[in-house]
């Protein structure tokens, strides 16, 4: 059964609103305009192709489909969402950057972040992963830049079982 529905709108002002609505009848949104919206469109796209990728449980959709609000800045998010975090942050300088990493080069950066901030276990990826991640993300992307303005694109997401 999914356990979030996500609905990412484009409005004709640029904005563009997502919402997330859970199993339990529950919903949650936010909207974002201009740079933000081109940005974080993508970025939360980006995040669709890793958490489904890699099986990540407590992500920012897990945590979401949970029922953690957007809008709710005083409740902290739970540590076990940083890996995705990491993973999503590194793949959006790629897209900026226009230079894609090795597995090699991207483990060695996470080992910095992760080392920086004091914290150990980075996650590790090997070339398949990454390159996975890549083609369902660019998968997103194109998908999100064929929706025109007024229109959607949904997506369901469901926690795999915990491995």
């Amino acid at each position: 059964m999914d356990e979030l529905t996500i609905t990412f709108t484009k409005r004709r002002d640029g904005s563009v609103v997502t919402r997330f609505d859970r199993a339990d009848g529950t919903a949650t949104w936010q909207r974002k305009q201009g740079s933000q919206a081109r940005f974080f469109a993508n970025h939360d796209l980006t995040h669709y192709a890793v958490e489904t990728t890699l099986g990540y449980r407590r992500g920012f959709y897990g945590l979401i489909a949970e029922g953690f609000d957007l809008h709710d800045t005083s409740a902290p998010w739970p540590r076990e969402q940083d890996p995705v975090e990491v993973v999503v942050g590194f793949l959006d300088r790629e897209r900026a950057s226009g230079e894609r990493w090795s597995a090699a080069q991207f483990n060695e950066q996470t080992a910095l972040h992760y080392a920086a901030r004091g914290q150990t276990d980075p996650p590790t990826l090997d070339d398949a992963a990454l390159e996975r991640m890549r083609e369902a993300a660019e998968g997103l992307w194109r998908q999100w830049s064929h929706v025109p303005d007024g229109g959607s694109l949904r997506l369901t997401f469901t926690r795999l079982a915990a491995q």
